[in-house]
């Protein structure tokens, strides 16, 4: 078997590469069919998927089984800022993508997000549930979604929501970062959501990647927090000696609309392939367990 992962430098293009590569996750041994997959690994700098015609190209020349697409814009302001730029990366890059595994019959597993859905809600939202987004960023994953499903017959839309990991940027060293400067930091309790390790989220997009069971599927963290319950975690287990202070999104000023609830629930995961995903608790825990203290400091 032979696997494409686009983005693959990012905090989950790396996980998977590192999974792939070893045979296992911190969850346990990846499927049988992947153990031996032959992988190649692509950045913007190898293939730019806003492009086409190269996305077309290089996939004729370089034929693939599973192609893994964790290749996207994610600054939340900034798809706010530029939203062309945004709809390129995250929707027309998903479509180019979708057309070129048709061509190829390959299976296409695209990660989404919880921003395709309003946040308006008091219950986690479920796989059927309509979208709703109010963000750019949210808009424009939520036309990938549509460009994926119009396009690929062979298709897994896979949507996460807080996700952090050993590689790249994200809210957990965003937070240890700051903390150990400032020694008070400020963060919004009114927003609740699911936490995700990258490590959990890699282990399920493999246990899918060797099935057949095409969807779309939700796949978090256990549990619900905010983004303040969050960050407090992360100080006690980083050790940082810092005062985290609640405040709502209004007082916080993020000049983005952000949904105040948008858990999901795994649904589709625990009728198919199984929900292993952690408590959002113990995923963090095991996280800072394995983050070497050169990364922590």
């Amino acid at each position: 078997m032979k696997v494409l992962i686009t983005g693959a430098n990012g905090q989950l293009g790396s996980e998977l590469r590192r999974d792939l590569a070893s045979g296992r996750t911190e969850l346990g041994e990846i499927p049988a069919a992947l153990k031996s997959a032959q992988v190649v690994g692509v950045d913007v700098a190898e293939l730019d998927i806003t492009d086409g015609p190269a996305v077309q190209q290089y996939l004729q020349n370089n034929p693939v089984d599973v192609i893994i697409n964790c290749a996207a814009m994610t600054n939340v302001d900034g798809c706010e800022k530029e939203l062309e730029v945004a709809f390129k990366v995250n929707a027309l890059g998903a479509r180019n993508l979708a057309i070129a595994a048709e061509a190829i019959g390959a299976k296409l597993i695209h990660v989404s997000t919880d921003y395709v859905f309003a946040g308006d809600g008091f219950s986690p939202y479920i796989e059927w549930d309509l979208v709703n987004p109010k963000s750019i960023y949210g808009k424009s994953k939520a036309l990938g979604e549509q460009y994926v499903q119009t396009f690929c017959s062979r298709y897994f839309i896979v949507r996460t929501a807080w996700l952090y990991g050993y590689e790249g940027n994200n809210f957990v060293k965003t937070i240890m970062r700051v903390a150990r400067k400032n020694g008070s930091i400020k963060v919004v309790d009114d927003q609740l959501g699911n936490p995700t390790n990258a490590v959990d989220l890699a282990h399920h997009l493999l246990k899918l990647a060797a099935t057949e069971q095409y969807g779309i599927y939700h796949c978090t963290g256990t549990g619900i927090c905010s983004w303040y319950d969050f960050a407090s975690k992360i100080v006690e287990l980083a050790g940082i000696d810092c005062q985290v202070n609640a405040c709502t999104t209004e007082e916080y000023g993020s000049p983005t609309r952000r949904p105040a609830y948008s858990a999901l629930d795994n649904m589709a995961l625990r009728c198919t392939v199984g929900d292993e995903m952690r408590p959002w608790e113990e995923a963090l825990t095991c996280f800072f367990e394995n983050y070497t203290e050169s990364e922590k400091a």
